[in-house]
């Protein structure tokens, strides 16, 4: 209600104008016209019982480093029916809907329920759904990619990835040696994989020194 009030003071004020500046009686078409207009769309359109707020940018995009990307293809292929869900869930992540991005591995998923691939980036994907909380949806995602595929280490990597997002270090940490367990002597992921492991256990135990 408030909002129509604005709007009537409004006009009352550019009425007064008009007459106190003296202009041509031609121009209070116009204006009349132009505060018709307003208050029609006002009408349709207002929402004048709802609380301001600040604006707020729509878009939070996500971005996807390319040697995050190189990594991803190296542990779990490319080009394959799987990863065609997870090329087209990064699209949505870089218009910055990750609802988007999960339901489109969630459809995956459904459409290939063995994939561990799958299982995989839903748990990621659904980490940064959550403002990156490990939530239980989440787990059960990364649970049923470990149980798929119990000797790769795609499941155990990501899930340690996503550990650190949540700030669960002994858990990441427990994840990351896994996967590195887990990767073939002399592929170049296990190198990388055990350097992250090795940054991760640097950060840990200066955390640990600064808190003695």
């Amino acid at each position: 209600m408030s909002g129509f009030i604005g709007l009537a003071l409004v006009g009352a004020l550019v009425f007064g104008a008009l007459v106190l500046l003296r202009l041509p009686r031609l121009l209070w078409s116009f204006a009349g016209a132009a505060l018709f207009l307003g208050a029609a769309g006002y009408a349709w359109q207002g929402r004048p019982g709802q609380a301001a707020a600040p604006a707020k940018p729509r878009v939070d995009a996500v971005a996807i480093e390319p040697e995050a990307i190189m990594l991803r293809e190296r542990l779990m292929g490319r080009y394959t029916a799987d990863t065609a869900y997870i090329v087209a869930s990064d699209a949505m992540l870089r218009a910055g809907d990750k609802r988007a991005a999960a339901q489109v591995v969630l459809g995956g998923v459904r459409a290939l329920p063995r994939s561990f691939i799958l299982w995989t980036q839903l748990g990621s994907t659904l980490v940064m759904l959550d403002g990156d909380q490990m939530s239980p949806a989440a787990k059960l995602a990364f649970g049923r990619a470990l149980q798929l595929a119990p000797e790769h280490p795609a499941p155990p990597y990501y899930a340690g990835i996503a550990y650190v997002r949540a700030g669960d270090l002994p858990a990441a940490r427990r994840m990351l040696a896994q996967a590195v367990s887990l990767s073939p002597e002399g592929m170049d992921y296990r190198t990388t994989i055990a350097n992250q492991l090795k940054v991760l256990d640097q950060f840990i135990a200066a955390t640990e020194q600064a808190g003695r």
